[in-house]
């Protein structure tokens, strides 16, 4: 699974790396280093009427449009590759509602012992990346609109394999516009993107377990320690 990750970037350098317009709706944008299931978090989404990427913030944790309450949304943070489409909360927005979530790290426990120590993955070059998500849009009982999101996984590359047996899909940069092409509806075709990324092109390090608490936000918590 993916629970905590880290996009500790300019909203400017998001933008042009994911060529994205500015749909912040007036929130104050920072760095974040450690962001956790039910926030706010930066989602690019195409136009439906018009081929233009909009970056906006989501809650993380998908709420299906005929929930009938925003509760289930901690239970829908990932999504399994495999079995979206044919799951009744993500088949839809696997059709016609998927997103890009903008990243350059993201965490994972590995059982050692009596304790679970806290791992850091990015990419090689420390480039930012987009995982793969969906998206859906729901009601509340006041009649507000709350649009929620979830980050798809996949079976581990080698260099988390003994780290956990589920990784975020990170698309390739080329897959950036069919991915998000909202009237592309074969999701057959969209099955081999959703593969592990490359551990050739990823690392990863030990980081502090301040990285465990959702308050700390901070560059400590993506920190390299050494290893004991």
């Amino acid at each position: 699974m993916c629970g905590r990750f880290r996009v500790a970037r300019k909203k400017e350098i998001l933008e042009a790396a994911f060529d994205a317009e500015d749909d912040w709706t007036g929130l104050d944008w920072k760095p974040r280093y450690n962001a956790a299931p039910g926030q706010l978090i930066a989602a690019v989404r195409q136009d439906a009427d018009e081929p233009r990427r909009r970056m906006s913030p989501l809650r993380w944790g998908l709420i299906p449009a005929w929930a009938s309450n925003a509760s289930i949304g901690y239970k829908m943070i990932n999504a399994r590759a495999e079995t979206a489409a044919t799951r009744a909360s993500f088949r839809e927005p696997l059709r016609r509602r998927r997103c890009l979530i903008p990243a350059d790290g993201f965490y994972e426990w590995k059982h050692e012992g009596k304790e679970k120590l806290p791992f850091c993955f990015t990419l090689q070059d420390e480039a930012v990346f987009g995982f793969a998500g969906l998206w859906d849009r729901w009601k509340n009982p006041q009649g507000e609109t709350v649009e929620s999101c979830t980050i798809l996984t996949t079976t581990p590359n080698e260099l988390l394999r003994d780290v956990h047996d589920r990784m975020p899909v990170i698309l390739a940069p080329d897959a950036y516009d069919l991915w998000l092409d909202p009237g592309f509806t074969k999701v057959e075709e969209l099955q081999p993107l959703l593969v592990p990324y490359p551990a050739a092109a990823m690392r990863r390090y030990r980081v502090s377990q301040r990285v465990n608490q959702v308050k700390n936000d901070d560059a400590e918590c993506a920190a390299e320690i050494a290893a004991a």
